[in-house]
């Protein structure tokens, strides 16, 4: 009987090398192993990834075995590790694109498994729908006491008052405020939300367990906080974006929301050069690698940013505009520099 998983498997060992320059860009090939030091793509010689042989068996093309901890698998497990990627339908999404095959046909069997958790794209455009534009709203007083002062007007981010949260364990709903944010696709599809829930008076996240959650179809896709030119900054949180946007209005940027979706998301064409903007974390800095290297091979200069802080956002509240201006001015390209007026 026929298995995508499988297929997928298959596929992938019979690109092993490719798969492991892509996800375990430290190692290197020796002969017939890719040999790096772990799976968190740290430099040594304790990982190896047979890169010939057959493409099933025990012994087979793609299987890795850690010598210091006995870890062992194969190519699909690796890309979990490197994404951080927990759902299987989604994993499953990001072999295909890395091996450049279609998505799965939408209201299809196989399509309809790989839902995300948390409501449908159709849910996730009544949401949006449902929401008013963030201007004189709680979300824009909680982006006011974020420090961001720019962004009331993106169209990519709206407010509902009465958005359904849900603790772990309850069985009944509360509503309560949120900023709700747009996750689209290359075509400027929605193709899912990102809800933050708020503080009755905007003055920061609502005292729950988990103030935010996402809905929809996420992986590949980004909350488009403005429009993209032949630059594009990408990062992972919402306020980390717009601290940016705060301080060089001109600068395109998209938020992914997480590290595992900032390594997978979609470049559009025509893209020149990108800056990654990292959270200062391993996370973080895994997502950067593995981003790069995907806009590396398709020929896009690649540039990481830092902050001083834990994000950008910190570093905006803790030091102030200008300072980050500085801090950002030093990292930007010259190319850049003049026409975001840093």
């Amino acid at each position: 009987m026929y298995s995508e998983t499988d297929d997928l498997i298959r596929a992938l060992a019979e690109n092993a090398e490719g798969v492991c320059r892509a996800y375990l860009p430290a190692g290197r090939r020796e002969g017939s192993y890719w040999i790096v030091g772990d799976l968190q793509n740290n430099p040594g010689r304790s990982l190896f990834v047979r890169l010939t042989g057959p493409t099933s068996g025990p012994g087979a093309r793609g299987k890795f075995t850690d010598g210091a901890t006995g870890e062992h698998g194969d190519l699909l497990d690796i890309i979990r590790e490197r994404t951080g990627i927990s759902r299987f339908p989604d994993l499953l999404v990001e072999t295909r694109a890395h091996l450049g095959r279609p998505p799965v046909p939408p209201d299809t069997p196989a399509a309809r498994k790989a839902k995300a958790p948390g409501g449908t794209r159709n849910a996730a455009a009544r949401l949006f729908a449902a929401s008013v534009p963030v201007a004189g709203t709680l979300a824009d007083s909680y982006l006011r006491s974020r420090g961001i002062t720019q962004m009331a007007a993106s169209e990519a981010l709206r407010f509902h008052p009465k958005c359904w949260h849900r603790e772990e364990g309850q069985t009944k709903p509360v509503p309560r405020p949120a900023m709700i944010a747009a996750v689209t696709d290359g075509a400027g599809v929605l193709q899912g939300a990102h809800r933050t829930w708020l503080a009755p008076d905007g003055h920061g996240k609502a005292s729950v367990e988990t103030p935010r959650r996402a809905m929809g179809h996420l992986l590949g896709n980004a909350v488009r906080l403005t429009p993209h030119d032949d630059i594009l900054v990408v990062g992972e949180g919402i306020e980390t974006m717009l601290s940016l946007v705060e301080v060089a209005p001109g600068l395109p940027v998209w938020a992914a929301l997480s590290s595992g979706h900032l390594g997978a998301v979609l470049l559009p064409e025509g893209l020149q050069r990108l800056y990654i903007a990292i959270d200062r974390d391993p996370a973080g800095a895994r997502a950067a690698e593995r981003l790069s290297v995907r806009a590396t091979e398709v020929g896009i200069v690649c540039h990481v940013i830092e902050p001083r802080l834990g994000d950008f956002n910190d570093d905006l509240r803790a030091n102030g505009v200008q300072a980050l201006r500085q801090h950002l001015a030093e990292q930007i390209g010259p190319e850049d520099r003049q026409r975001l007026k840093l």
